[in-house]
């Protein structure tokens, strides 16, 4: 499923890294801890976090992730923005919990 879908089906805003709406996505991934998602999210992965500065673009890039689902109503800093940009690494938004869009996320990848 594509980044663009997921948005679509979940509601989610588009914040910035648009042009990579159409990246592959293979599962997701909700941590806080930049090295805890560096340690442990897979390829491909949407990672769900509240955190909104340019470091966890940083480690998106490292891992490779399909996308960052911000949570709670929370925007990108404008160096996160810009670097989601640049990478093609969407940043979406919603206003729910991370244990409620993690829910839906995981709901929508197993009905594939």
């Amino acid at each position: 499923m594509k980044v663009e879908e997921i948005a679509a089906k979940l509601n989610l805003k588009i914040l910035s890294g648009s042009n990579g709406l159409q990246n592959e996505v293979s599962g997701g991934y909700t941590s806080d801890l930049l090295s805890d998602v560096m340690g442990h999210a897979g390829a491909g992965a949407v990672w769900i976090t509240l955190q909104t500065h340019k470091n966890v673009m940083a480690v998106s890039s490292l891992k490779d992730l399909a996308a960052v689902i911000l949570v709670k109503g929370f925007e990108p800093e404008p160096d996160m923005a810009a670097q989601s940009n640049e990478e093609a690494i969407p940043v979406l938004g919603t206003t729910e919990e991370a244990f409620t869009i993690s829910g839906k996320l995981f709901n929508l990848l197993e009905l594939k």
